[in-house]
């Protein structure tokens, strides 16, 4: 029989850590066709997912997937992030937590379950105005997406 993967049991851990200490648990997600999130919010192939008790409904941190529901840009939207697709998992406060490799997926596999059991294709769609340009050419920062500057 084949030894567990301990990065779920971490996640849990890390989770449980940020909860109880008032910290809002984030993960940071490497998007490929097994996992499903809203297209408008991927950015370099990654997406970072705040799985705080606030933000998330029915999170479950499973031994292969996270699943929940959580609102983007006001719609309510299904997540599905495999065990293997999560970069890292932190506090967002203080930026402690840990990171983890990436795991490959199943090849050729473009579709995910949702949670109403049916399947729903999760292959990332390119953003409106990024898809006509060039891959040479630099992309506009999102107009929408707050901007830190550091004041001295």
């Amino acid at each position: 029989m084949a030894e567990t993967s301990t990065k779920p049991y971490m996640i849990r851990a890390l989770h449980e850590w940020c909860t109880d200490n008032g910290y809002t648990a984030q993960i940071t997600v490497q998007v490929d066709a097994n996992t499903m999130v809203p297209p408008a919010h991927i950015r370099n192939g990654q997406i970072t997912l705040n799985i705080g008790s606030l933000a998330t409904n029915r999170l479950v941190i499973g031994n292969d997937s996270i699943e929940f529901q959580a609102r983007f840009s006001g719609v309510t939207e299904n997540i599905y992030v495999p065990i293997g697709a999560v970069i890292a998992i932190y506090a967002r406060e203080t930026g402690a937590g840990m990171g983890f490799e990436v795991e490959t997926g199943v090849p050729g596999n473009a579709t995910t379950k949702g949670f109403g059991g049916g399947t729903q294709s999760a292959q990332p769609q390119p953003h409106e105005s990024t898809a006509a340009k060039s891959p040479t050419e630099p992309t506009e920062p999102d107009p929408k997406r707050p901007k830190l500057t550091i004041v001295k």
